[in-house]
């Protein structure tokens, strides 16, 4: 049984404007998510370990993150409005990114059914402490999110590129 949800996911390539449009509908009164995997990344570096050696083993990294994903949707009530940086499907595009295996994600991203997806078109590229991707591979894995979405039956909402989050808060609010 599919369990439908009032929560909407906001999704891209790395550098598309997720967490800033995230943060501004946070300020806006709305119940959000940031995206996991910098929670991840932020604990380990906490821990004193470097991006390399935490992006180092991907499938290590992706369980955990899924893992992550899984227990807080759990938790979370599927009939409130919540948006998400990102969400369960993500992990699949950056398995596949990796020749991984993405049978069992593929299975678990059809337990809930997101109630809209964003897709936020790719900005200019800027790597951070954080991101392991260069321009290159942000645009792979942007497109492999865009198909993962697609054949899990989403029908995405492309967000353009625009001059300021507050624009594409109102997009996405003016589609909800």
């Amino acid at each position: 049984m599919v369990i439908k949800t009032n929560w909407y996911v906001l999704t891209g390539g790395p550098c598309s404007g997720k967490s800033k449009t995230l943060e501004y509908l946070s300020s806006l009164g709305y119940f959000t998510f940031p995206e996991l995997a910098r929670v991840l990344v932020d604990l380990e570096i906490a821990k004193g370990r470097k991006i390399e050696e935490i992006r180092k083993d991907e499938l290590n990294f992706q369980k955990k993150l899924l893992k992550m994903k899984i227990k807080l949707e759990n938790k979370l009530d599927p009939k409130q409005i919540i948006f998400f940086d990102r969400g369960i499907p993500d992990s699949i595009a950056y398995l596949k990114k990796e020749n991984l295996n993405v049978d069992k994600v593929i299975k678990g991203s059809k337990k809930r059914k997101y109630k809209k997806v964003f897709f936020m078109e790719q900005y200019q590229f800027k790597g951070d402490y954080a991101r392991i991707e260069d321009k290159k591979t942000a645009e792979i894995i942007s497109k492999l999110i865009f198909e993962t979405y697609t054949n899990l039956g989403y029908k995405l909402v492309r967000v353009p590129v625009m001059r300021t989050i507050e624009e594409k808060g109102k997009f996405i609010l003016d589609r909800l």
